[in-house]
């Protein structure tokens, strides 16, 4: 199953917010194969993960999530 409405929106949050991927990885104490799989869509989405995402770009949980919300 892919996630590629999710996995836009951490893509564009992310450059929005002036980061690359390995230092957002970084931040969340994950690895950068992992962050790309979620932006590349290939990877369920952990809920936890889209949490720290979200805090750590300063936007809602909802608003990261509202397209892949909204499919399932």
């Amino acid at each position: 199953m892919e996630y590629d409405q999710l996995a836009g929106r951490v893509r564009a949050f992310r450059k929005l917010k002036g980061y690359t991927q390995q230092e957002l990885a970084a931040k969340l104490n994950v690895s950068v194969a992992v962050l790309g799989s979620l932006e590349r869509g290939t990877r369920k989405p952990d809920p936890k993960l889209l949490e720290r995402i979200s805090e750590t770009l300063g936007i809602s949980y909802s608003e990261l999530t509202a397209d892949y919300n909204n499919q399932n």
